[in-house]
């Protein structure tokens, strides 16, 4: 929804990158590929992408999962900030938006650590969780269609192990779901998913303000 942290005037957000965005010349060019992209939006904010390389460092993740790939972004800064024998399943339904990730991928030595699975998630969640996967993800990200978001969230609580993190984006949805005269179907998604994670006892809670809105969940 946006490529950028909300409420951050443009010279500030200037700065914030300048100051301390370290991003790789690959997920540059990648960011710049898909700034052409009719879809654009869908892009993480470098920013964001920066702070769950952290992420996924700090919690020392080995096993990760993502739904909803796009053009790649998320993946590959996930994919890179893991150790040498670490994974990647990344779900998507779109060769044609994928075709540039698989793209990027292989120019930044990451492709070996990304499971890239053409399907509807669900049915590639269940499926993990029928073989037998449940609970042994480090951590999971979800930026798809938002009308599953509660969905994909029940299914990576039962993928992702105690101590494992779930970040699930644009839970701001650029305003919107503070906004009650905006009703359309995905605003409402996402403003029940809120309401939901807020009264989860199963994990630990925070909102983080950055981008578009990323929610992070620490399973207890």
């Amino acid at each position: 929804m946006t490529k950028k942290t909300l409420g951050l005037e443009p010279q500030l957000q200037d700065y914030l990158l300048a100051t301390s965005l370290r991003e790789s010349e690959t997920l540059k060019q990648l960011r710049e590929e898909t700034a052409n992209h009719p879809r654009a939006t869908m892009q993480i904010a470098p920013e964001q992408g920066q702070f769950m390389a952290l992420l996924v460092q700090l919690i020392g993740a080995k096993k990760t999962l993502e739904v909803g790939v796009f053009t790649g972004y998320s993946s590959l800064v996930v994919a890179a900030a893991l150790p040498p024998d670490g994974k990647v399943i990344a779900c998507d339904i779109s060769e044609e938006y994928t075709e540039m990730a698989r793209r990027y991928w292989q120019q930044a030595g990451v492709a070996d650590k990304i499971d890239l699975r053409i399907a509807p998630a669900l049915e590639t969640l269940d499926n993990l969780l029928e073989n037998g996967e449940a609970e042994t993800f480090d951590f999971a990200f979800i930026d798809a269609d938002k009308g599953n978001y509660e969905n994909y969230y029940d299914r990576a609580l039962k993928l992702v192990r105690r101590g494992g993190v779930i970040a699930i984006d644009n839970v701001l949805w650029n305003g919107s779901v503070a906004d009650l005269e905006v009703q359309d179907n995905q605003t409402r998604s996402i403003r029940a998913l809120n309401e939901k994670l807020h009264g989860d006892e199963r994990i630990t809670l925070s909102l983080v303000p950055i981008a578009d809105g990323l929610t992070l969940a620490l399973k207890r």
